[in-house]
């Protein structure tokens, strides 16, 4: 019996019919990245129920050199939960791990397996009057396990903070097969390292995270949406520093589009509608709450935030949502950006930030520099200017051909906005991860002894390498000495 044999068998006797599958139409829609770039092949997929049958099974990889690609809701924009095409990677699914162990309101935590899916954690939240405060589109299928070991962003940054923020504890297991129980929450705990936070965000590289303690937040009493017409991005800017002076802590939302992302939507959905009667450069959508103690002030505080705004020529129209109907709507426009602008055509997608109060310079000095270096693209930033992450996207030129653009001149198009945001200061990866895609441009531009210190930790907690290698750790340069 080969070694490849001997490990299928044991890892079939180790997790039964249900943990363990090499049936291809089961694997098969697990195989390719949500947005369709990567797209691997494995000897099978693990989908273990427990804590205790990741720790097993991890050990038995060891065992057999087998490399591990675990895998949450395959929702991620990287490919770095993508395996490679060798076909000797084995996928570790979460997605069976999907209890919340423990749910407590006087705490306001929640106790979380991996594979918990983003919305069952905000209904299980919302019965007790709390919320889990992040969202984003993708809430139906991304799982706690994915969303941590991205450090996810979302709509809700500004005030929350991204998911390192919400992450209370941890628990996880090494490469080695170990288990790391940090769940439990202390408020004061100097220990060493924080050991937790190393794992935030390493996309599965050091160990693999089977649950989490998570904060909770109250409920919202209320909520007021506004949708404003600007005539620039640094309109923009000056409107959020407006809005943080008058309504502090109750600005939740603050969300930029220029006109063209809002026109592409419009022709993509047939039941779209522009919120104002005029056309406007730029767009920007506010979402302002509040804790059910102060319901009654938060529309009052909304009106005085928009009047002193187009008072003193911050904004050029505005218009609140009548209703939570509404508001949704004023929300759609901004969630289906990206698909509105997939129907156009090819394009290249960039996640990326720069210090908050330089991004609208940035934006307007991006945004002619690509068109120009790249006659006939279009170039268009959207998203979160107030934690200082815009998508950065970067449309063909019309008679571009799908799948032939991206990997010609559209590799060109990527290097020199990540070129760009680095000069800037800013990070090539804010809110989505490095996955496989951006992997090699980290090791292109970050800095040289970060990158080392990376590669010191990855070697020290999986010294053979066997936790989804190829992703996220870029590799050490090869020397040019004779």
């Amino acid at each position: 019996m080969t070694e490849t044999a001997q490990f299928l068998k044991h890892a079939n006797n180790l997790l039964g019919p249900r943990g363990f599958t090499c049936d291809s139409d089961l694997i098969e829609p697990w195989l390719t990245d949500w947005r369709g770039r990567y797209t691997g092949r494995t000897l099978g997929m693990a989908s273990p129920a427990s804590t205790q049958d990741v720790a097993d099974f991890v050990r038995l990889c060891g065992e057999f050199s087998v490399p591990i690609v675990p895998q949450g809701g395959n929702s991620g924009m990287c490919g770095g939960a993508t395996p490679d095409d060798s076909g000797h990677q084995v996928l570790l699914s979460l997605r069976r791990m999907n209890q919340i162990r423990a749910l407590d309101p006087s705490a306001r935590q929640a106790v979380c397996e991996a594979g918990v899916v983003l919305q069952n954690l905000h209904e299980a939240a919302a019965e007790h009057y709390l919320r889990f405060p992040l969202t984003l589109g993708g809430k139906g299928s991304a799982t706690i396990g994915g969303l941590i070991s991205t450090n996810a962003g979302g709509t809700q940054v500004l005030r929350h903070g991204t998911m390192r923020a919400q992450v209370l504890g941890i628990e996880a297991v090494l490469a080695d097969g170990s288990t790391f129980d940090g769940l439990t929450v202390l408020k004061k705990d100097n220990r060493g390292f924080d050991l937790k936070q190393l794992l935030i965000g390493s996309e599965g590289t050091l160990g693999i995270v089977t649950a989490a303690t998570l904060r909770l937040v109250p409920a919202i009493g209320d909520r007021v949406v506004a949708w404003v017409g600007l005539s620039s991005i640094q309109e923009a800017r000056n409107l959020l520093l407006h809005c943080e002076d008058v309504a502090g802590t109750n600005l939740e939302g603050f969300e930029v589009l220029p006109a063209h992302c809002l026109q592409s939507v419009l022709a993509y959905s047939s039941t779209a509608r522009a919120p104002l009667s005029g056309e406007h450069a730029w767009y920007a959508l506010l979402e302002f709450v509040a804790e059910p103690n102060d319901v009654d002030s938060l529309q009052p505080l909304a009106e005085k935030v928009l009047a002193g705004a187009l008072e003193r020529n911050l904004a050029q129209d505005a218009v609140i949502a009548a209703n939570d109907a509404q508001a949704d709507t004023f929300w759609q426009l901004r969630d289906a950006i990206s698909p509105a602008e997939r129907a156009i055509g090819p394009a290249m997608q960039h996640d990326i930030s720069v210090p908050v109060e330089r991004m609208a310079d940035f934006v307007d000095f991006a945004v002619p520099e690509i068109e120009r270096k790249f006659p006939r693209t279009k170039a268009v930033a959207f998203g979160h200017l107030g934690d200082g992450n815009v998508h950065f996207h970067v449309l063909a030129p019309p008679d571009a051909v799908g799948g032939e653009w991206e990997v010609s001149e559209g590799k060109e198009v990527s290097r020199l906005v990540h070129n760009l945001v680095t000069n800037w200061g800013g990070s090539i990866s804010a809110e989505h991860g490095i996955g496989q895609m951006k992997r090699d441009e980290l090791g292109r531009l970050g800095n040289p002894v970060a990158l080392s210190l990376m590669r010191t930790i990855k070697s020290a907690l999986d010294p053979h390498g066997i936790l989804n290698p190829g992703k996220l750790v870029p590799l050490a340069p090869t020397s040019t000495k004779p």
